[in-house]
C-alpha cells in the first residue's frame, strides 16, 4: 500500500538519507548524455542532482505519494519531469540507460516483480543501482514501535496491520538478484548508523517517514498519544550523554546490468 508523506517536513528530516544519495550519484560516473529513472524520489532533491550531472541527458523522477510530488517543484530543472506514479506499477514507453533508487526499496515488498519491471525498459547494457534497508535497520525504532503497537490502548487499531517494509539480509538478497538474470550483478551490505545531532532531528525523522504507516491506522483522538508514546521511548532509547539520539541503519547496495 501507497502511503502519502508530507514532503515539505521531509525535506527537512532527511539529511542522512541525501548524504547517502548525494554520494550514490557521484559514484554513478555519469557521461551526460544518460537517462536516468529515479524510483522513489521523494522531494526530488537527488534527482535534481541528477539532472545537473546530464547537460545533454535527463531524468525522470516517480514517487507515489503525492505530498512528495507536491514538493518537487523547489528541484525542477528543464531536463527533470516528476512524476505521480506506483513503483509497483511503474509503466513507461520510453527506455532508460539507468535506474536508481536511494532509501526507498524497503517499502516494496515484492523485488521480483520490481525487477521484471525494471528490465523491460532498461536499455540493453543499461545500470541498475540501488541502495535501501536491510536486516538490522532500525532496531530501536522497531523495539518501541512494536511495543506501541502491542500496548493495550493500541492493539486493536493493528490487528489487520500488514508490516510495511522489506529488510532482507545480504544472503538472502543476493540470491533473489541472482535468480532474476541480471548481468554482473553485485549485492553488498553497509552500516550507516547515525547519531542524530539532537531529539528534536530524532523527532523529525520519526514523524517523516516513520510513523506515517502506523498513524494511518489510528483514529485521530489516539494519534497524538500513540505518537508521544513512541517519541518518549525512543529518547529512552537513543539518547546518548552529549545529547546525540542513536539508530541503527544497515544498508543493502545493488550494482548490475541488463
Amino acid at each position: 500500500m501507497a502511503h502519502d508523506f508530507d514532503g515539505e517536513k521531509y525535506a527537512q528530516a532527511s539529511a542522512h538519507q541525501k548524504e547517502w544519495g548525494m554520494r550514490l550519484v557521484s559514484e554513478l560516473g555519469l557521461t551526460g548524455s544518460e537517462r536516468v529513472l529515479d524510483l522513489g524520489c521523494g522531494d526530488g532533491a537527488i534527482t535534481a542532482q541528477i539532472a545537473d550531472s546530464l547537460p545533454s541527458g535527463s531524468v525522470v523522477g516517480i514517487d507515489a505519494s503525492q505530498g512528495m510530488i507536491d514538493a518537487t517543484h523547489a528541484n525542477e530543472r528543464a531536463n527533470c519531469r516528476f512524476i505521480l506514479m506506483d513503483i509497483n506499477n511503474l509503466d513507461f514507453t520510453e527506455s532508460f540507460d539507468v535506474v536508481f533508487s536511494n532509501a526507498t526499496l524497503h517499502w516494496i515488498k515484492d523485488h521480483r516483480r520490481l525487477y521484471c519491471n525494471v528490465t523491460r525498459f532498461l536499455r540493453a547494457g543499461g545500470r541498475i543501482r540501488f541502495n535501501f534497508g536491510g536486516d538490522g535497520n532500525c532496531v530501536h525504532f522497531f523495539k518501541v514501535i512494536r511495543e506501541a503497537m502491542a500496548a493495550d490502548d493500541f492493539a486493536p487499531y493493528f490487528a489487520d496491520f500488514e508490516w510495511p517494509w522489506y529488510m532482507p539480509s545480504v544472503e538472502e538478497y543476493t540470491q533473489l538478484v541472482k535468480s532474476c538474470g541480471l548481468g554482473d550483478a553485485h549485492v553488498w551490505g553497509e552500516i550507516a548508523d547515525r547519531y542524530f545531532p539532537d531529539v528534536e532531528s530524532m523527532i523529525g525523522w520519526l514523524e517523516q517517514p516513520s510513523l506515517v504507516p502506523f498513524l494511518e491506522h489510528i483514529p485521530e483522538g489516539d494519534a497524538d498519544r500513540f505518537r508521544d508514546f513512541v517519541v518518549d521511548r525512543m529518547i529512552q532509547e537513543t539518547l546518548q550523554e552529549d545529547g546525540t539520539c542513536f539508530e541503527t541503519f544497515r544498508r543493502i547496495n545493488v550494482s548490475a546490468s541488463c
